[in-house]
């Protein structure tokens, strides 16, 4: 068994993933570690997978697990956590932006005593409107929200112990919570700041578009975090919250009609009271509820986000050549 799993969820990064087990293998190579470098390939259609099987090919280190199709990062992270062997799990993009030369010092920081280690891209080389400043808010809110408090919850590379990366349930876009997802488990966790370099080749997967999945996440991963065990502590207050706030409306409109007689049935107050309560109580509670079972339908019964159709290793192609 290795001593390092390298994660790398990769889509559509025909031109880069050659040139990254280049500098992986470098790197490694220098610390004496046994590794693997684990690329989980999301559907990618532009050659990607030629090439890794390639990688394979040549190197027994490689390992590849292949979906049928693009499953998103967080399926990819957490099939490569499952399939990892390593004591110690690294996660990082395949788009050369993460340097591989930072991985001795978050496998370091993890020899300290630390759980999780989390990456943070202090001199970040990406568009300052379109990237830097949405995610720069967003760590703060989500820092402020969860109290788990690092500088960049986007950030890719990351340093695990496998027993606790193993344990996260990753589905939807949960990944860039992992910060939180491993704080419900009492992890010690820490950041060091790691290199950040310009995207040279392919098209970012990322846009503006995927604040609204973000800000869904975090009300998840909130309610996780405060009301996973014990979720009538929600509920209670918000149930009883509407229930005086429609007792009150209704009090008050009782009194308008029996003793000052007058006609409530056209007022706008109890049309619009009645749809806002009705409205708010069934959609928070449905999508809470609905996230709650989705959960406990991969967790209870060992299902995963995913479906892959093989997984390559060289022994393996090394048994189809000699059939031929």
């Amino acid at each position: 068994m290795p001593d390092v799993s390298i994660v790398v969820p990769v889509y559509n990064e025909k031109a880069n993933v050659e040139k990254l087990m280049e500098e992986i293998a470098a790197v490694m190579e220098e610390t004496g570690m046994d590794y693997e470098v684990l690329f989980v390939d999301d559907g990618s259609t532009d050659g990607t997978l030629d090439i890794l099987k390639d990688l394979v090919k040549r190197n027994d280190r490689v390992r590849v697990v292949i979906f049928r199709r693009n499953f998103g990062q967080s399926a990819a992270m957490a099939a490569g956590f499952d399939f990892s062997r390593g004591d110690i799990v690294i996660s990082m993009d395949g788009d050369l932006q993460n340097d591989p030369k930072d991985i001795p010092k978050l496998v370091a920081k993890i020899e300290e005593g630390y759980d999780v280690v989390n990456g943070w891209r202090k001199n970040r080389k990406d568009p300052f409107w379109s990237r830097r400043l949405p995610s720069l808010v967003a760590n703060k809110i989500i820092g402020w929200i969860t109290g788990v408090r690092v500088h960049d919850y986007g950030c890719s590379l990351r340093a695990y112990k496998a027993d606790v990366v193993k344990n996260l349930g990753l589905y939807g876009e949960l990944h860039r919570f992992i910060p939180v997802l491993a704080s419900l488990y009492g992890v010690k966790y820490t950041e060091i700041p790691v290199s950040h370099r310009s995207r040279t080749h392919g098209s970012s997967k990322y846009g503006l578009s995927r604040i609204y999945r973000v800000l869904s996440d975090l009300l998840l991963v909130l309610f996780f975090q405060k009301f996973m065990t014990r979720p009538l502590h929600f509920f209670g207050p918000l149930g009883g919250f509407m229930l005086i706030t429609g007792f009150l409306i209704e009090t008050y409109l009782s009194f308008i009609k029996l003793v000052m007689g007058q006609s409530i049935g056209h007022r706008p107050l109890l049309q619009l009271g009645v749809l806002l309560i009705l409205s708010g109580i069934s959609i928070l509670g449905t999508g809470i509820i609905v996230e709650m079972v989705m959960r406990t339908y991969y967790e209870s019964q060992g299902k995963r986000p995913y479906v892959i159709r093989e997984i390559l290793e060289k022994t393996d192609i090394e048994k189809k050549e000699c059939r031929r």
